[in-house]
C-alpha cells in the first residue's frame, strides 16, 4: 500500500482528505511545510499532497527544498488560486500536478492513481521477456539480433503496457498517465503512437500489442496470446 503525506494547515480539510484516502493508502499528515519536511526526512513516502499556502514553510518552498535534496516522488499541489502564473511557478519548481480548491474527492483519487502509476514507470529500469529487453535508461527495445531506439512517448506507452501484460488500458487512461491531465492531445494521438509501435515491434515475437475493440489496448506475452486475440 502506497504511503501518502498530506501537508495542509486547514485542519478540517486535512481530516477530510485523510478520511477519503485511508481506505486505499497509508496516510500521514502535517500541519505545515516544516513538519512535512521532517516527516519526509525520517520515513519513506510515495506521494505528497501539499497546500501552497501554509505557515512556516509554504508548499512552493517545501517543493523547492525537496527537489534540491533529490526527492523525486510525485507532488500534487492544492491551491485556492486558478491563475496560470501560480501554476507555472509550481510546475517550474517541480510539481507534478495541481488541484484547485474546493477539492473534488473523486478527481483527487484519480489524479493520485495516475501520479503513482507514472512514478512506477519512472522508478522501474528494465523489463525483460526472454531475450527481449526494454531499457528505460536508453529508451531501447532490443534482443540478441536487434536494438531499436524509441521516442520517449512510444517507449512509455510500451513500458506501461508490458508492465501489466493482459491488463486493458483505455485511451483516456493512457493519455492521462503518459501525456498528463492537462494535455491537449486527443485519442487520435494514442492511435497514431500505437500504430507506430506495432510496426516497429513486428520483429519482436515474444509479445503482441492488441486493440480491444470499444475498450482500449493491452499487451500479451506470446504464450498468453490466444486465437481470439490474433
Amino acid at each position: 500500500m502506497a504511503t501518502i503525506l498530506v501537508a495542509e494547515d486547514e485542519k478540517n480539510l486535512q481530516l477530510l482528505i485523510q478520511a477519503q484516502l485511508k481506505p486505499y493508502y497509508t496516510v500521514l499528515t502535517a500541519d505545515n511545510g516544516e513538519e512535512a519536511l521532517a516527516i519526509i526526512e525520517s520515513q519513506h513516502i510515495d506521494l505528497l499532497i501539499a497546500d501552497i499556502m501554509m505557515p512556516k514553510m509554504d508548499g512552493i518552498e517545501l517543493l523547492k527544498e525537496l527537489r534540491r535534496d533529490g526527492f523525486q516522488f510525485p507532488v500534487l499541489l492544492l491551491t485556492a488560486k486558478q491563475t496560470i502564473m501560480d501554476k507555472r511557478e509550481g510546475f517550474k519548481t517541480g510539481a507534478d500536478d495541481y488541484l484547485t480548491k474546493p477539492v473534488i474527492y473523486e478527481e483527487l483519487l484519480l489524479r493520485i492513481e495516475a501520479l503513482l502509476r507514472r512514478a512506477h514507470i519512472s522508478a522501474e529500469q528494465k523489463i525483460v521477456i526472454g531475450e527481449v529487453m526494454l531499457d528505460s535508461a536508453t529508451y531501447a527495445l532490443s534482443d540478441k539480433d536487434t536494438s531499436l531506439s524509441l521516442p520517449k512517448k512510444e517507449f512509455e506507452l510500451l513500458f506501461k503496457l508490458l508492465s501489466y501484460p493482459g491488463q486493458i488500458f483505455t485511451r483516456n487512461q493512457l493519455l492521462d498517465e503518459i501525456w498528463g491531465f492537462d494535455s491537449e492531445s486527443s485519442e487520435d494521438t494514442i492511435k497514431t503512437h500505437m500504430n507506430r509501435l506495432r510496426n516497429k515491434c513486428k520483429s519482436f515475437e515474444v509479445f503482441q500489442l492488441i486493440t480491444v475493440k470499444g475498450l482500449g489496448y493491452k499487451a500479451m506475452i506470446l504464450e498468453e496470446v490466444g486465437k481470439d486475440d490474433k
